[in-house]
């Protein structure tokens, strides 16, 4: 799959809860297959961006599967987790604001409140159950992704924070988006 595979706003399957995976066959491997390399292709089209995460909807296919790169710090690195059926367990820590960007909202990032540690359930690739405690920026990924799979996107956390909305200058530095011309209007609200 390419970048162009991915969908975005105002597509209304990124509005639709994703089904839990019953069972991990060669139909999952492929879905996970086609997730990576969608991302890693928008990935090489970006200078000042990572494909941090995917989930299965971003693709246009509701099955509750995400990817995480392995090494956020390293674009080299392109290697992912896979999370199948993946649910927060427990939210802890406190809730912190920072910068989120989604390959399914085009040329927006959102100031977003997140918890700082969470603990996640979900299935490995060979269907085992796995639990993680992530904290930080790892913790925030988590709970982007897992708000995909339940049909809720970034925006929607910070629809009602006019000073929440940024977008990426060439030189790859944030700068605040006038709310009244650039988001109010906007498909991505709606």
């Amino acid at each position: 799959m390419h970048k162009e595979d991915i969908i975005t706003l105002p597509n209304a399957s990124l509005r639709k809860k994703s089904k839990r995976v019953k069972f991990i066959d060669d139909d999952v491997q492929k879905l996970v297959a086609n997730m990576v390399s969608a991302t890693l292709d928008w990935e090489a089209n970006r200078s000042h961006e990572i494909g941090v995460a995917l989930a299965a909807v971003q693709i246009d296919d509701l099955r509750r599967v995400i990817i995480i790169k392995n090494n956020f710090e390293d674009k080299t690195d392109q290697t992912y987790q896979v999370y199948i059926n993946p649910k927060v367990i427990k939210y802890m820590g406190e809730i912190e604001e920072d910068f989120e960007g989604c390959l399914s909202v085009m040329n927006v990032y959102g100031k977003v409140p997140r918890h700082n540690k969470v603990k996640v359930e979900a299935q490995d690739i060979e269907g085992n159950t796995i639990r993680v405690t992530a904290e930080g920026f790892l913790a925030r990924v988590f709970q982007h992704e897992i708000d995909h799979t339940n049909g809720k996107l970034f925006v929607d956390i910070i629809k009602d924070k006019e000073n929440n909305f940024y977008q990426l200058t060439k030189d790859g530095q944030l700068e605040e988006l006038s709310y009244e011309k650039a988001i109010k209007q906007s498909h991505i609200l709606r």
